[in-house]
């Protein structure tokens, strides 16, 4: 039904009293159902379940919003008034932290508290070194902090005056049983969803901000259903996060776009204006997308299969252009140009990494599998191949051009992150690279300007790297805090991640430490600048995509590097 420009109240049936805030005093003009009216609007269903609308008079002098308990008892909000003052966030990680706190610089009158249950994670947000590092989060943080922006590890206190909850949960791979090393975990999700709603009461709106595979609403709809009580109205919202680290703050305070999915009935579009007019304070609404629930959801899944997409598109040019003289940089100039096809995520390298990419293309490549489309999950498991190939390729010219072996051999990795201007190492390549040259017995020194020695190792001693043989982490790998030292004596040096600090290093130092011949594997192409004079200084420089040097590998009769390109892909992922 069509409703006027006039505020409304609005009692359902299955609901129970809720106040609601407003600056001017309103008098209700109550009208039994039955009865014949001017003013009130009547909805019904066959189900007998209804609602009535009433038009709000506002009056000169204060008095009390007022309605007859005897004739229903229901939930009573505003379709128009209804406004988010609280947020809940669970989860303190690299999607919760970074959104809220941008949030609450955005939105100084709403109340944003970031719970989790990780003691260590949220003393780490109060204190003066926050446990992520995103350039710009610092400012943004202190800006708010102890103000309107709260990190506690009080979940259930945060849930219950929240009018809003965040899901920004972990949801890993899934390492074992059904859909193993391609479905997503929920088991996060599943047990916020319990939480939420065992303390819950009133009206809010729960958003799913972690990615999720399609349909996640409808599981956390189904719990919430299943133990909904009187007093309890919960909508679910799916609002997928499309910030890319490194440029979180940046991504957050300009997003290219906010996209919101809900229920395409009046209660889920009316959760669905709530959080727009958040996102409205300092967001266009041009850019605020709203859908249903599965084409957010899967949405997001897509996006970032086709930026994958480009990234594996590429590198798998780099590998012929290596074999015919050709340079991916200036391949990727030209087609770049065509408006058509456009100029980002066109940069060679050594594979994409992070939390989502692969994770996301997996779950896609299950989802496609679950709905009997095997054509489209070989096409999408593809993306993941020719990462794991572009990887495994690089090992094996590090093996190839060290004379085919690097056992015992020193060799400096600079970079450990997944990229630049982060400390994140989930799926980074460096962990996949070094596992190849560890397998091979290669003794790693391994520096990275924001990535702790724990975490480095704790990677390393994953059982998908390390196989069953974790102490040959301890054994082979030495994590140093500076990249002089990395390179001290070392017989080659290979660039994984593309610091910009790699670019001003002194490598007239670092060929006269090194052995000689020394070599230069540039991973991330972020040398290019400099080739001629690092070929003057004695350099041997091998880089992705391109022919820097003549040379004729060296594959002597008596055997093959352990890694062979015709292996197949590790599938297994880290969590």
């Amino acid at each position: 039904m069509e409703r006027s420009n006039t505020d409304f109240l609005h009692f359902n049936q299955r609901g129970s009293f809720k106040s609601f805030a407003s600056s001017s005093a309103f008098k209700i003009k109550f009208y039994k159902r039955e009865a014949s009216c001017e003013r009130a609007l009547v909805d019904s269903s066959e189900s007998f379940e209804f609602s009535v609308w009433l038009r709000l008079t506002e009056l000169s002098d204060p008095s009390p919003a007022c309605f007859d308990a005897d004739l229903i008892s229901p939930t009573l909000f505003s379709r128009k008034m209804f406004q988010i003052r609280k947020i809940c966030c669970i989860g303190a990680g690299y999607v919760g932290g970074p959104t809220c706190s941008v949030i609450a610089s955005m939105c100084p009158e709403i109340k944003v508290t970031v719970v989790d249950v990780n003691e260590a994670r949220i003393k780490a947000w109060n204190s003066d070194t926050l446990p992520i590092y995103e350039p710009g989060l610092d400012e943004v943080v202190l800006s708010c902090r102890g103000r309107n922006l709260y990190f506690s590890t009080d979940i259930d206190s945060a849930i219950k005056e929240a009018d809003l909850v965040f899901i920004s949960v972990n949801t890993p791979t899934k390492t074992y049983g059904m859909g193993k090393g391609r479905a997503a975990d929920l088991k996060f999700i599943e047990a916020c969803a319990r939480r939420i709603v065992e303390v819950s009461d009133g009206y809010k709106i729960v958003t799913e901000k972690s990615t999720v595979p399609v349909r996640a609403a409808e599981s956390i709809r189904r719990i919430f259903d299943a133990n909904t009580k009187p007093s309890l109205n919960l909508q679910v919202l799916s609002n997928p996060e499309f910030l890319a680290e490194g440029t979180a703050v940046k991504d957050l305070k300009e997003p290219d776009r906010v996209l919101i999915g809900g229920d395409e009935t009046t209660e889920g579009q009316k959760a669905i204006q709530a959080l727009c007019e958040v996102y409205e304070h300092w967001v266009p609404k041009s850019r605020i997308i709203t859908t249903n629930t599965w084409s957010s959801e899967l949405s997001k899944l897509a996006a970032n299969a086709f930026l994958a997409q480009r990234i594996s598109s590429i590198n798998s040019i780099s590998a012929l252009c290596e074999s015919t003289g050709a340079d991916v940089e200036e391949v990727a100039r030209a087609i770049g140009m065509d408006q058509r096809i456009g100029s980002k995520f066109l940069k060679a390298s050594v594979g994409f990494g992070g939390s989502c990419f692969q994770k996301d293309v997996l779950n896609l490549v299950y989802l496609c599998e679950a709905l009997n489309l095997p054509e489209v999950a070989s096409y999408w498991q593809q993306v993941i191949d020719m990462n794991e190939y572009q990887r495994r390729r690089f090992a094996c010219r590090i093996i190839d051009c060290l004379f085919n072996t690097v056992t015992g051999k020193k060799i400096a990795l600079l970079g450990f992150s997944f990229k630049k201007d982060t400390g994140d190492t989930r799926e980074s390549s460096s962990i996949y690279i070094s596992k190849y040259l560890m397998d091979e017995g290669a003794k790693l020194h391994i520096y990275d300007p924001k990535v702790l020695k724990e975490q480095i190792i704790q990677d390393l001693s994953q059982p998908s790297i390390s196989g069953d043989n974790p102490q040959r982490v301890s054994e082979l790998v030495t994590v140093t805090s500076d990249p002089y030292e990395a390179c001290k004596s070392a017989h080659a040096l290979v660039i994984c991640t593309e610091w910009d600090m790699f670019k001003d290093l002194d490598y007239e130092k670092i060929h006269h430490q090194m052995l000689k011949p020394a070599f230069i594997f540039d991973g991330r192409r972020v040398l290019d600048h400099l080739h001629p004079q690092l070929q003057s200084l004695g350099f041997q420089i091998e880089t992705i995509g391109k022919k820097v040097t003549t040379r004729l590998p060296f594959t002597p009769s008596g055997g093959v590097p352990r890694i062979t390109l015709n292996e197949p892909p590790n599938k297994k992922s880290k969590v």
